[in-house]
């Protein structure tokens, strides 16, 4: 496993935020900006180093090289055998958590008095608002609800990959951390969901901007940041407990100190979800309770959860196509693990705490759910990785030939309606 560089230099500019709120039914805010929009983006074009523009290429590049992929697999696996004309141009993007993330943004959370009393009900209080909100805003601009999910994707994943790259350069010392990085993580197996109407590329948006504010001891960006990723996704609140982890560890001045407070503004939009939930349902945990429903989530020992894991995996107890989904999840909790073990031993406690909060919460259900997705949000082992071919040349080349066929598999995978995770 990978090592990080024990010395960390500061990145060179910062991150900025835009506020989504929690309602019944998304909605959005609109307001003037100070300053001409075509002024806005050609200063910020001008923040952005020549390594900055070369990962931002690569993120393009491999944009389109998914979107390639997504186009032929809509004319090479039809839904229904025999077809004549292939699916319309977005469809293969419109897939399982994108429809929920859909019919929340469209309809509200609770419409027309249905809920979790409701027979058939599809437990969409189990997903948080942010994302939601977002879209139904962009909707208002974008008209087809796929093509608005897609867009909010492709921007985010920009944001993201950009602050993943200089978090890399604030970690490692090699001028070509940031792309060696970027280039680990947009070819990972799981990339595809980067690009479709998910979480992962607006949540890592918020998150790795608000761990780059961390780094450079601007804790009231790295609350506010926080705080807009915990309306995203649950995750939020690891990367919170992180980011005071961090706070304890590494504020020495008094004027660090007194910004303690702003640690705190990440329990705020979970709370305020809470209520909104137990207004509608009486259930203060209804979005627990979602889960629990919908996707096996209750809590099982974590020897319990790896042995029902291992019976879907290799007990011919599902479809081909399940177990090997099954088999991913081993092997991402066994990533997990070792990443933790790695991130404690070159005393990066709070990323460990991060990573190591985040497999709890999915190692102790019923079985395995989505590990392999959740390693997009582990940017330590993004990081890790690259430092590891920094060192070792030869292990750059020997990711790719297995990642990229992988890759590619799963984006197939999910492309064509297939569980990907």
């Amino acid at each position: 496993m990978p090592t990080l560089s024990p010395g960390l230099r500061p990145p060179a500019d910062g991150p900025g935020p835009a506020e989504p709120r929690t309602c019944s039914r998304p909605g959005h805010r609109t307001g003037g900006p100070a300053e001409p929009r075509a002024g806005r983006l050609r200063r910020a074009a001008a923040r952005l180093t020549p390594d900055d523009r070369a990962v931002l290429w690569l993120y393009l590049l491999t944009r389109i090289s998914l979107w390639i992929t997504a186009h032929f697999a809509r004319w090479l696996f039809p839904a229904r055998p025999g077809a004549r004309e292939a699916a319309p141009v977005l469809a293969p993007f419109q897939r399982w958590d994108a429809n929920h993330y859909l019919h929340i943004a469209r309809d509200g959370y609770f419409p027309a008095g249905t809920g979790p009393w409701t027979s058939g009900w599809d437990n969409r209080e189990a997903f948080f608002p942010g994302y939601p909100f977002l879209l139904r805003a962009v909707h208002t601009v974008v008209p087809d609800w796929t093509a608005a999910g897609l867009l909010i994707s492709f921007l985010a994943g920009a944001v993201a990959v950009l602050a993943l790259a200089r978090i890399a350069r604030a970690y490692l010392p090699e001028d070509t951390a940031g792309r060696r990085t970027a280039v680990f993580f947009l070819l990972s197996p799981c990339a595809v969901f980067l690009a479709a109407g998910y979480t992962e590329a607006l949540f890592l948006a918020f998150a790795l901007p608000a761990w780059l504010a961390a780094l450079r001891h601007r804790w009231a960006w790295a609350g506010v940041l926080t705080a807009l990723a915990t309306t995203v996704r649950v995750s939020g609140l690891f990367l919170a407990a992180a980011i005071a982890l961090f706070f304890v560890l590494s504020a020495r001045e008094k004027r660090d100190r007194r910004a303690a407070g702003w640690t705190l503004l990440p329990a705020l939009p979970p709370a305020a979800y809470s209520w909104y939930l137990h207004a509608c349902t009486g259930d203060w945990m209804a979005w627990k309770h979602a889960q629990e429903r919908g996707w096996y989530r209750t809590f099982h020992t974590p020897w319990e959860a790896w042995a029902n894991t291992w019976k879907g995996a290799f007990g011919h107890t599902q479809t081909t196509g399940y177990a090997l989904m099954f088999q991913a999840e081993l092997v991402a909790m066994l990533v997990g693990l070792a990443l933790v073990a790695v991130l404690l031993h070159r005393r990066r406690r709070p990323e460990a705490l991060y990573v190591a909060l985040s497999l709890w919460a999915l190692g102790t259900s019923y079985w395995y759910t989505s590990i392999p997705r959740a390693t997009l949000l582990w940017w330590p082992l993004w990081i890790g990785l690259a430092a590891l071919s920094l060192r070792r040349p030869w292990f750059r080349a020997a990711y790719l030939s297995v990642a990229a066929p992988v890759t590619t598999l799963v984006a197939l995978t999910f492309l064509t309606g297939r569980w990907a995770g």
